[in-house]
């Protein structure tokens, strides 16, 4: 099985801990998840360019919200693909993340199995 460690960002415990179960579950990820998005964002953009496979984070959180953290990563040159989690996919949301570099967008509710096959996408 492939090694995949993917940084999880969401206030929402119960969403994260549903992530989290998920990508380790499923495929044997190893996950550092984040309730709070001021010590994700420390640890981003910390992070070496290949360290991560991947970075999923909700967009509405206090703090930082998600267009901001993937702001961060991509000013750090993190080239990391980044889900963007989202209850409210406006289109002006839709845009912004596209111009700041989100690789694809994932809308609230979903279910595990639909973000297992968006993150295999992404990762294989």
């Amino acid at each position: 099985m492939a090694e995949y460690t993917i940084a999880v960002i969401d206030d929402d415990t119960i969403t994260l801990d549903i992530v989290t179960y998920a990508l380790e579950e499923e495929l044997g990820a190893n996950v550092f998840a984040f309730s709070r998005s001021e010590m994700a964002h420390d640890f981003l953009v910390n992070q070496p360019q290949d360290n991560l496979s991947l970075i999923i984070s909700d967009q509405n959180m206090p703090q930082y919200d998600g267009l901001t953290l993937l702001k961060a990563c991509r000013e750090a040159g993190l080239k990391t693909p980044f889900i963007l989690l989202t209850a409210d996919a406006t289109r002006d949301t839709v845009i912004a993340a596209k111009k700041g570099g989100a690789t694809q967008f994932l809308a609230k509710p979903f279910t595990s199995e639909n973000l297992v096959q968006k993150v295999k996408q992404l990762v294989d």
